[in-house]
Order: structure tokens, then sequence, then C-alpha cells
């Protein structure tokens, strides 16, 4: 007689409010006045390092996380995410210096803490690469175009509705490999593209996350971007390597043989 199924896979959630405008001075100065989280965030991403190291040897032999390591860890994805959120224009709130989450703030991260496999723990660097690649390129693509959208939204103050939904898709899409990586998580990154309508209740915006045709085609988009980003700086790299190996750093100077 079959076993009955298990529980669903429980992915790591996030819940953006629904799009609408955005004031435009805030939108003007986003990038600037997040420049105190980003100092933040480089403190925190050093504790999280260590806090990753200790959790990685802790869960081979637990087969989960430290209570302590977990709590610090879930704060700093959830307020790196909330930073995230507020860069890409998708919400029009500052968010709070905080490593819990806000009760008024509109954003939410939920993430469930769940039983590792120890020899997914073991190779986690290995496995996790793949996603690296796509979370990486997606987040490429977007900063590409990321001047357009500022300018679109200051002039209009609303992101556009592909863009929201794209955007979210790659904001997602990077927390859950974030959380992946530090082991919050047994389940392995997915859904860059969003669920299909009628799969779970509508909750919030990004809760399912269902992309239409434009936003999907945009997500692409980003994706082509940051791999040709990436190719170009690859081949620009190389082109300012001299033949035996060193990059010349030194300016030309005119009329030199």
């Amino acid at each position: 007689m079959p076993e009955p199924p298990g529980p669903p896979e429980f992915l790591p959630v996030l819940d953006v409010p629904a799009h609408g405008r955005q004031r435009r001075l805030t939108v003007l100065l986003r990038w600037l006045i997040l420049v105190p989280h980003f100092v933040v965030l480089w403190v925190l991403g050093i504790g999280a390092f260590f806090a990753a190291v200790a959790g990685w040897f802790a869960a081979l032999f637990l087969g989960r996380l430290p209570a302590g390591i977990a709590r610090y860890l879930t704060g700093f994805v959830g307020y790196d995410t909330r930073v995230m959120v507020s860069l890409t224009l998708l919400a029009d709130r500052y968010p709070p210096f905080s490593l819990r989450q806000p009760r008024d703030w509109p954003v939410r991260i939920e993430l469930r803490q769940e039983p590792l496999n120890r020899a997914a723990v073991l190779f986690r660097l290995l496995l996790m690469f793949p996603a690296a690649v796509i979370s990486g390129l997606a987040s490429a693509g977007w900063a590409v175009l990321a001047v357009f959208l500022w300018l679109w939204t200051v002039i209009t103050a609303r992101l556009p509705r592909p863009a929201f939904e794209a955007t979210a898709a790659v904001v997602r899409f990077r927390m859950r490999f974030t959380a992946y990586a530090l082991m919050l998580t047994p389940a392995y990154p997915k859904g860059l593209f969003g669920e299909e309508r009628g799969t779970e209740q509508r909750q919030s915006a990004t809760r399912p996350l269902v992309l239409s045709g434009a936003g999907k085609g945009l997500l692409v988009a980003y994706l082509l971007l940051g791999l040709a980003a990436d190719v170009g700086g690859s081949v620009g790299g190389s082109a300012n390597s001299s033949d035996d190996g060193t990059v010349s750093t030194a300016p030309a100077v005119q009329g030199q043989r």
C-alpha cells in the first residue's frame, strides 16, 4: 500500500503590499537615504558570516542550527530583505533599523525552522552555486535598468506594473537563496517566475506571486542583461591584460611608439 504524501515543501515567503503610488521626493532621494542601512548591513554581514560558519559545523552534528544562531541569521535575512525592498522601489516606507520584524511595517518575511539534511549541509557551498548564479544574473540585470526605473518612478510616482512583478521576483528569489545559503531552510531556492493563478489564496501582492506576460518578459530581460554585463566585464578584463598575464593600469602616452 503506497505511503501517503508528506506535507508540501515550505518555501520562505515574502509579503509585499499592493503596487501603488509613491512619494516622488522619497523616490528621488531613495538611494541616498539608505546609505546608513548599507553601513549597518555591512557590519551585520560580518557577524552573519561567522555565525554561518559556526552554524555549519553545528548543523553537521545536530541536523539543525542552534537557536541563537538561527535567530540572528533570521533577523539578518529579514533586515537585508526589507532594505532591498526599499532600494528596489517595491515599497515607499523607510525600513527600520531592527533585526526583528516590525509590527507596523508592511513588508513581511516568513521563515520556518525545519530539520536539515546533513549531507546537504556538508555540500552546501557546491549545491547553492547554480542558485547563486541565477540570483546574481537577475540582480545584475535589474541594476542595469535601475536608473531608468528610478527616473520613471520619479516622474510618474509609480513603478510600472511589469517592473514591480519582475523586481519582486528577483528580491524574493534572492531572499530564498540567502536563507538557503545560511541554512535557515532546507528548501532549495525556486519559483523565480512566480506561481500559477489559483494555486493558493491571495494574501498580499507577492503571495502568491503571479507574473503577467510582460512581467515574465522583463524578468527574462533582467537575466539576459545580467549575463551580458558579466560577459562584457570578463571580456573587458581580458582586454586590459597584457600578454604576460599582468594588467596594465598605466595611462597611454600620446605619440608613444
